[in-house]
């Protein structure tokens, strides 16, 4: 049996695995709101007619009880019997992770509980590889020259967002941003993916290391580094950066470039409320259990509540806390270009629906990294605002092409009035630590 077929048949059984686990969760979780919504009920029964309603409310109890006891049971067999009866033959051996379909259901699993499945050793928690095709590129040297036979000394590193994978940048079926600049300014674009349950941190430290091999096993020597992320994608770029600087990691000092595209530097307000509200929904035995279910969502989720980039943010500390420090502030490289991408779904960023939603996931000044308490050090003219656009539409789209190759074209420290530092250094900008909702 091939490689292949062994890893195709290993995630079926955890996809159908994870799906009749998650049933018998769900039952759980039903069968807890209905006890305490009965338990409510059969309270105020009592109170009118005394105990001679304790017989049915006992009798509803062990009814309810037996039935989604019965339910999450023949789930979670049916989830042990999966890992048998999937492992069937079959003339197709491409494992559901490098098809188009199959790994965008898998990394919408792994935004929600990718943490979890990594814990566990789960098949479907994939380390984060360069995909050419769907398939993880090995970063050794022959690998890498086969897979990139017209290697560039000038390497643009694509990075998507939560719940994404490298197929998000071709958005409407057009050329990617890689596809167009590999014809445009003759570099090499590598899409990268990547577990976006995990920790920023996490993802951070992993993007440095995999650029640390792989530039040392590059067929021709880097010469420069561009970082292009979206959403999420923009926070780990920034982390990895970071990372690299402080473990001296020799490729940081190649990178020219950062780029996010409607990243939330300051945090995402959706993570925000779903924060708050599963802290109230906890207040109530009848909410309870949706209250656990919003608690079940991914460190790479909750790192989004103020765009949290460094392991000091999250390590010894209660997730679920409301309020706590939340974010140490990361300076950027000297010798760097920072770039950044904002939207609003309104044509005027000034308008009050664009203040208020942004473009539908990031707001303006979080995407611009600068509000009336926290500034990242991004330079206002180093921006572009699209609208109306949503926070998909910068994934694919022409005005947003034409002002990255112009970034990643012409801008040097220098042309920008910067000092020429090395690059590779972090700045002076002194760190503090933001205290909010956590």
């Amino acid at each position: 049996m091939t490689d292949s077929e062994l890893r195709r048949r290993s995630e079926i059984r955890a996809l159908a695995r994870l799906a009749l686990d998650e049933i018998a969760g769900a039952a759980d979780g039903i069968g807890s709101m209905h006890r305490a919504i009965a338990a409510r009920i059969f309270a105020g029964i009592r109170a009118g007619v005394g105990p001679a309603a304790l017989p049915a409310q006992s009798l509803h109890d062990a009814l309810s009880h037996a039935i989604y006891t019965a339910v999450a049971s023949t789930a979670r067999f049916g989830g042990s019997m999966a890992w048998h009866l999937l492992d069937l033959p079959t003339s197709d051996n491409v494992p559901p992770s490098q098809t188009k379909g199959g790994a965008q259901v898998i990394a919408a699993i792994q935004g929600l509980i990718g943490d979890v499945l990594e814990s566990e050793g789960s098949p479907l928690a994939e380390p984060m590889a360069i995909r050419v095709d769907g398939a993880a590129v090995p970063l050794d040297s022959a690998a890498l020259a086969a897979a990139f036979p017209e290697a560039s000394t000038r390497i643009v590193v694509f990075l998507h967002g939560l719940v994404e994978t490298e197929s998000a940048w071709m958005l409407g079926g057009r050329p990617t941003y890689g596809e167009r600049l590999e014809t445009d300014l003759g570099c090499t674009a590598l899409q990268v993916r990547y577990n976006s349950g995990r920790h920023i941190s996490d993802n951070g430290k992993s993007l440095s290391e995999l650029l640390d091999t792989l530039t040392a096993q590059w067929p021709v020597e880097v010469e420069s580094i561009a970082l292009v992320g979206h959403s999420m994608g923009g926070l780990i770029s920034r982390s990895a950066c970071y990372a690299a600087a402080q473990d001296d990691r020799p490729w940081v000092s190649q990178v020219r470039q950062v780029v996010s595209l409607g990243s939330p530097h300051l945090g995402a307000p959706l993570e925000q409320a779903v924060h708050y509200a599963s802290a109230a929904l906890a207040a109530l035995p009848e909410t309870r259990a949706i209250s656990g279910l919003l608690r079940r969502r991914s460190a790479g989720i909750r790192d989004l509540n103020q765009g949290s980039l460094v392991d000091e943010d999250w390590r010894d500390r209660d997730p679920d806390a409301l309020r706590a420090a939340a974010c140490n502030e990361v300076p950027l490289l000297d010798g760097v270009m920072y770039f950044f991408v904002s939207a609003t779904i309104t044509r005027s960023p000034r308008h009050p629906l664009g203040r208020l939603l942004g473009d539908g996931m990031v707001l303006v000044p979080s995407a611009s990294g600068h509000n009336k308490t926290r500034m990242i050090g991004f330079r206002e003219e180093d921006g572009m605002h699209l609208a109306p656009a949503n926070h998909f539409t910068m994934l694919n789209h022409e005005s947003v092409y034409e002002k990255l190759l112009g970034w990643l074209t012409s801008a040097t420290p220098e042309s920008a009035g910067k000092p020429p530092n090395p690059p590779g250094r972090l700045g002076s900008s002194r760190t503090r630590v933001v205290i909010a909702s956590g």
